[in-house]
């Protein structure tokens, strides 16, 4: 099963739920890229979800203060 490195977000299962109360099974996949990043100096490849990878970029004191206005 494909799995972040970072946060371990993962497949989740659960059911649809429609008006007729027929409920059918369902999978709720996270969006999974591969990634080239920067460890130690050196180039890894690493499977992340696309919030983890959105999130690396920023300044963590930044990422607070946008935030805070939303």
């Amino acid at each position: 099963m494909a799995k972040c490195e970072y946060c371990g977000k993962h497949t989740q299962f659960g059911q649809n739920n429609p008006f007729s109360q027929k409920k059918t099974k369902r999978t709720f996949k996270p969006n999974l890229q591969k990634v080239k990043i920067v460890e130690g100096g050196q180039l890894v490849s690493r499977t992340l979800c696309t919030k983890c990878i959105k999130t690396m970029g920023k300044d963590p004191r930044t990422a607070k203060k946008e935030a805070a206005k939303a």
